[in-house]
């Protein structure tokens, strides 16, 4: 299993908080690869595509977590590398509003506040969701995924958790 991290446009300390928001629940992303965005703009999925052809040589299972600007691309690449006759596990847009998001893999979305997520889900819900309760700053949700409380949306039923918490349960069933 490769973890592909699709960041927006912003200051790479960002992404590298996310991580250590991530560690702090357990998460072991083992095989990581962060799309270097001032190589490769995070908006489009041609070059996220391309950059993972360079990186994985052979077939392998892929999930994505994105944000931002990173989910834009992302959804592209992961469809096209799906398409390869590769596996996408899953596939995290956080705060991708606006994006519709479709494929033939599970999709989750976590949204900063929820007007974010309500207006998000006409353009594709996912599987399961998350949405910040209170409202956090947009970049606050990938800097602090650890620190964001807010409720999750599964089957049916919702609760609270962080966005961090709710990552590590996708990540780790």
């Amino acid at each position: 299993m490769t973890y592909l991290i699709c960041p927006g446009i912003h200051d790479r300390k960002l992404t590298e908080s996310f991580l250590e928001g991530l560690k702090s629940e357990n998460i072991n992303l083992n095989k990581l690869l962060i799309l270097p965005v001032d190589r490769y703009p995070p908006y489009s999925a041609f070059h996220i595509f391309s950059f993972l052809e360079q990186q994985l040589k052979s077939q392998t299972e892929l999930t994505v977590i994105s944000f931002s600007a990173g989910v834009v691309g992302a959804i592209g690449a992961a469809s096209k590398w799906q398409q390869q006759g590769n596996s996408i596990r899953a596939f995290m847009a956080l705060d991708g509003w606006g994006v519709p998001l479709r494929g033939d893999f599970p999709i989750y979305r976590l949204s900063h506040d929820y007007f974010t997520h309500w207006s998000s889900a006409l353009l594709g819900g996912g599987d399961e969701s998350f949405y910040a309760d209170p409202p956090v700053d947009h970049l606050d949700l990938w800097r602090s995924p650890a620190q964001v409380p807010g409720w999750h949306l599964g089957k049916g039923d919702r609760s609270r958790t962080t966005a961090a918490a709710f990552l590590a349960h996708l990540l780790n069933s």
